[in-house]
């Protein structure tokens, strides 16, 4: 499953956009995901991802864009028994 807006947020506000591209840093034989964007914030995106990498603070490695393919199957079936919530404000002890 992807998000289904761009992960670029601007003046405090998410992008509504729908995601365009899978964000991927490819080093050696692995590939990292690492958000979706539109086509308007590629290239802040790409600029982004660059400071990150001079930081230290993500993996180097070529910044790839894939096209998000849509996929329709009928084979998956679900309900509400099947979301796992996560509590991501758990108290530290």
């Amino acid at each position: 499953m992807l998000p289904d807006q761009c992960s670029v947020m601007e003046d405090g506000k998410q992008c509504v956009n729908p995601p365009e591209f899978i964000v991927s840093i490819v080093a050696d034989k692995d590939e990292y995901m690492v958000g979706v964007t539109c086509e308007k914030h590629k290239q802040i995106v790409s600029g982004k991802i660059g400071i990150l990498q001079n930081e230290g603070k993500i993996h180097e490695g070529k910044i790839s864009f894939s096209p998000v393919k849509a996929v329709g199957t009928d084979c998956i079936h679900g309900d509400a028994d099947d979301f796992v919530q996560i509590d991501m404000n758990r108290s530290k002890n």
